[in-house]
This record gives structure tokens, sequence and C-alpha cells, in this order.
């Protein structure tokens, strides 16, 4: 990672973009809506409709903006403070963004989303096909998370995560991040005068995770560090991921043309199927199991279905169709499934031969504890 080869642009080519504007950005630091730089994204995502590519924005700001309608000068912690926060900011955000799509003749929608709104499955599949709708119908979708009504077990915990998961969703070819950064630097450039740019890595790259630290501000939840995980997570579908600044001019028009700006992040894993990408992004893991070395190397080099036979311990109170962490005997999350089984029967057939289930339980579901077709790999 400490050699910097400089790759092609992965935005020229890029036919659907989601693209991520932060609070720092959308609310100029807090100080309100920065209607001259929402202006400016706005006009950016029209030409590159007139060109022919597809745009999700997915935008912060709705709190931000709400507290500086509150007069509050510091993000509350209480949860329903940030939601009454959200409530009153969602309003501004949304007038702005259509007004400035409606002068280029776009019509805007807006979607919140919480976690649970893609952690079950028939709803996941609703978004879908409901962001690919307004795609076809030429709308650019507006997406924030619903922090009027989520609750800290549901909550995305910031829009770089909600970006990912959207750019999962929609299968975008690449993920743009614009910040308040002009990308990710081997140490934080506001405290260290040494800091270098990092203009190119692998998404999923731990170095990555070891520089970019927890940066957070009174504005946004976010820093650096999610930004990079959110490049992980958006690689499981094959996506890459652009970090760069959101006040470069022309930043999203310049990217499409194909000059470098800040860091590149390239998906390099092979792209996993939609299911599996719900399964390992979007379910909330409701147990763990613990797997004995045999299981494991059905699972991670033989490609089987993971037998109950193998499986020495469980522990959370699952019920069947729910996900769980498989680990291996190190501790260690190798693979999440959908279990065939509950917490108390699979305890009860815990190292057990499938052809003895319905001796043990008096029926059987299925011979496997988890399907293959129902698990991915991490």
């Amino acid at each position: 990672m400490n050699a910097q080869v400089s790759t092609p642009s992965v935005v020229k080519n890029a036919k659907r973009l989601v693209v991520k504007v932060g609070s720092g950005l959308v609310t100029n630091a807090g100080l309100g809506l920065d209607h001259d730089a929402l202006t400016g994204w706005a006009e950016q995502i029209a030409r590159l409709r007139k060109d022919g590519r597809e745009v999700v924005l997915v935008s912060s700001g709705a709190i931000a903006e709400g507290m500086q309608r509150l007069g509050w000068t510091q993000r509350p912690h209480a949860l329903h403070e940030l939601q009454a926060a959200a409530a009153v900011g969602q309003m501004g955000l949304v007038q702005v963004y259509a007004s400035c799509f409606r002068s280029h003749n776009l019509l805007a929608s807006q979607i919140l989303l919480t976690h649970e709104d893609l952690a079950d499955r028939k709803r996941y599949l609703n978004a879908r096909s409901t962001l690919r709708t307004l795609l076809d119908l030429g709308v650019i979708p507006v997406i924030n998370e619903n922090d009027t009504v989520a609750i800290d077990e549901i909550r995305f915990g910031d829009n770089d995560t909600l970006a990912a998961l959207v750019t999962n969703l929609i299968e975008a070819d690449t993920l743009i991040i614009l910040t308040d950064q002009r990308g990710l630097y081997s140490a934080d450039p506001r405290k260290d005068a040494n800091a270098a740019p990092v203009t190119d890595g692998v998404a999923g790259d731990p170095y990555l995770e070891t520089i970019a630290g927890s940066t957070g501000s009174a504005i946004a939840r976010g820093g650096m560090l999610t930004k990079v995980l959110a490049a992980k997570r958006a690689a499981r579908s094959g996506a890459d991921t652009v970090i760069a600044w959101g006040r470069e001019p022309d930043v999203l028009l310049r990217l499409a043309a194909g000059e470098r700006l800040g860091t590149q992040l390239l998906a390099q894993q092979a792209t996993v199927a939609a299911r599996k990408q719900w399964l390992a992004d979007h379910l909330q893991v409701r147990g763990r199991i613990t797997l004995d070395a045999g299981a494991v190397k059905a699972l991670l080099t033989d490609g089987k279905s993971l037998l109950p036979v193998g499986v020495s311990s469980a522990s959370g109170n699952f019920e069947r169709g729910e996900v769980v962490s498989c680990m291996d005997e190190a501790g260690r999350e190798i693979a999440r499934g959908l279990i065939n089984y509950d917490y108390a029967d699979t305890c009860r057939i815990l190292r057990t031969p499938s052809s003895q289930i319905e001796a043990k339980l008096g029926y059987i579901d299925e011979p496997e504890l988890i399907h293959r077709d129902n698990l991915v790999l991490l």
C-alpha cells in the first residue's frame, strides 16, 4: 500500500452512480444549508443525466439543518432530540433539493430508509424496485436515513454506510463520497503536516482502516474510517469507490470525464450475488454458532452446506430463518447464513448427524443447519 500506483478513473465508464454528500458540506459546517453547494451538485447531476448516466444522491444534513433552525450549536446525544432535529431539518433539505433539480427540468424524490427497511427481505426488494423505477423515469432519488423514527438498534450509524448499502441495493458501478477532505491521507492532514495523500488503494485493505482512524465532528457522525469501511462494503457488489473533496469545482463532471481526484479504492473481489449481499450486509445477526475445523473446511474449501454434526455450540435467542454468524474455534467470523432451526432445537442437534435429526426432534425440516444457498462467506 505504501507504493502509489495511478490507475485509470473508475468513474469515466460508470453508468450507474451513487453520490454521497456529508453534513459538513451540505450545511457549510453547520451554518445552515449551503444553497450554492446544493445548486452546484444538482447542476452537475443534471449534466450527468443528459450524458445517459443514472445517479442516486445520498445526502446527509437533516439533523444539522434542524440544529441550525432550532439554534443548537452542539449535536445532542438524546435520541428524541436528534429525531426532533431531523424532523425540522428534513423539510428544508428536501425543499431545496426539489427546487435545485426543478431548475434543470428534473424531478427529485425523497426516500427515507432505516436499517429495518433493508433487513426485511420483502421491504428490501420493494426498495430496490422503487429505486430502479425512479431511475427509469429519469427522477433523481434523494436518500437519507430516516432519523425521525430510527432508534439505536436499527440505525445505519452514518450515511457513508447507508450509501454503500444503496450501492449494493441497486448494483451501482461506482460510489462517490464527497467530503470536506481531499481524500484519504496517511495521517490526519489537519493534525500532521507530513500526511501524504493516498491516491489509490484496494477496498478492504486493512492498512486503509489503520490510517483512516476515527475523525468525526460536532456536526457529522462519520469520519474517514466510515468512508473506508463503506468502500469495503460497496466492493461486495463489485462497486469501486472514490473519496473526493466536495468543494472541488465541477468535481462530479471532472471525475466522469476521467480526471483523477481524491482517493480511488478498487473492488477486486468477485461480485457477490444480490441475495447474498442482502445476507451479508442488510440482515441483522440474531445469534452465533461455533464450527469445528471440519465444518470450516467444508464451507471455505469445499463449498458445502453446514450440517449440525460440525457445530459445537450456539448462542442467541434466534428463530428459524434468521441470520446467525458462523465462527471458527478461534472466534473469527467466517460466514453468515439463514439457519433452518431455532436456538432451542439447534442446541438439541449439536454434533448430530443429519440422519438422526428426526429422532432427536421428532421432526426434520432440513438435513442442513444452513444450506449453502442461504450462506455467504466473509
